[in-house]
């Protein structure tokens, strides 16, 4: 071969590479683009959820799906029989579920939830009660 075509050939070879790197230049600015956009819309959700949340805990009314359920109907029919406060433990015996740690951790995880949004208080640590009603 002559110094010529290796050379000729070597420039064929950089051209090649040299479009190839623009298309993939092209496609990497395409993507971030797409992932700045993408990256904005994920933060938005984030931002809306939040809000939601804050909203839903503010806005909290009995129709709440959550409240409607026949489980949370029991607590605060128990509660409405007590009002004078009542523990997880208690809670359980009252609507009839066996008092074992992991039923009595499960109603303690729905009483809170119902503290965070004002259905019930805990004036007391681990002491429930219904919360005044709002006006």
């Amino acid at each position: 071969m002559h110094l010529t075509t290796i050379l000729d050939l070597i420039a064929e070879r950089e051209t090649t590479a040299g479009h190839a790197a623009d298309r993939l230049r092209e496609q990497i600015t395409a993507l971030t683009a797409e992932l700045a956009r993408l990256d904005g819309q994920l933060a938005d959700l984030a931002t809306t959820r939040t809000t939601l949340k804050a909203l839903a805990t503010d806005q909290f009314t009995d129709e709440d799906p959550t409240i409607a359920s026949a489980p949370y109907q029991q607590i605060l029919a128990a509660f409405a029989a007590n009002p004078a406060g009542m523990r997880a433990k208690d809670i359980c015996i009252a609507v009839g579920v066996d008092p074992v740690p992991k039923h009595v951790e499960g109603t303690r995880a729905r009483l809170k939830r119902m503290v965070s949004r004002a259905v019930l208080t805990e004036n007391e640590p681990g002491i429930f009660a219904l919360a005044p009603k709002q006006t």
